[in-house]
């Protein structure tokens, strides 16, 4: 998606695969169906990593945790972010239910991480904040793609996120 989703056709993909665009239309109907396949390649990677470092978050206290999962949410924005930038900007909304679905899954990660670790909290309605601490991350991810990706490559917007959680979930 060099060329970004105007410029992407089924007759450019074919000829970079190397494929006749009849071929390509046997498993791709139209454009839509090849970017919501890319679009689920890449959440499956991405939520097969997700979910294999969250699994290590849960025995740790919220001052390890949470600078670990904004970390990691970090350097997954860090890997493609033109192609981020793309997903982020130009994709028609119809694209978006497999990324809605991990957003999801991703809240309800954080969800049974705060109910297990509630005695350390001082938030007490833990289906917001584990809203909360997703939506803020990724928005805060995506919209560093888009505007700002030299803070992706600093450890500023790390920090200042984990500062502001901690304190949000500690209250120190």
């Amino acid at each position: 998606m060099r060329d970004g989703y105007a410029g992407l056709t089924t007759n450019a993909v074919a000829e970079l695969a190397g494929v006749s665009v009849g071929s390509l239309y046997q498993y791709f109907p139209n454009k839509d169906a090849l970017v919501t396949a890319l679009i689920a390649e890449h959440v499956d990677t991405t939520m097969t990593r997700f979910r294999s470092d969250a699994a290590s978050l849960f025995a740790l206290p919220v001052e390890r945790a949470i600078p670990r999962f904004v970390h990691i949410m970090i350097e997954m924005h860090r890997a493609d972010p033109a192609l981020h930038r793309v997903f982020a900007e130009q994709l028609p909304l119809g694209a978006f239910p497999r990324l809605e679905s991990s957003i999801k899954e991703g809240t309800a990660l954080a969800r049974a991480y705060l109910e297990a670790h509630k005695a350390e909290l001082i938030v007490k309605d833990l289906d917001v904040a584990a809203f909360l601490i997703v939506q803020t991350v990724d928005t805060l991810t995506h919209a560093a793609v888009i505007m700002r990706p030299e803070l992706l490559e600093t450890p500023s917007l790390e920090n200042e996120l984990v500062a502001c959680l901690v304190r949000y979930l500690k209250g120190s």
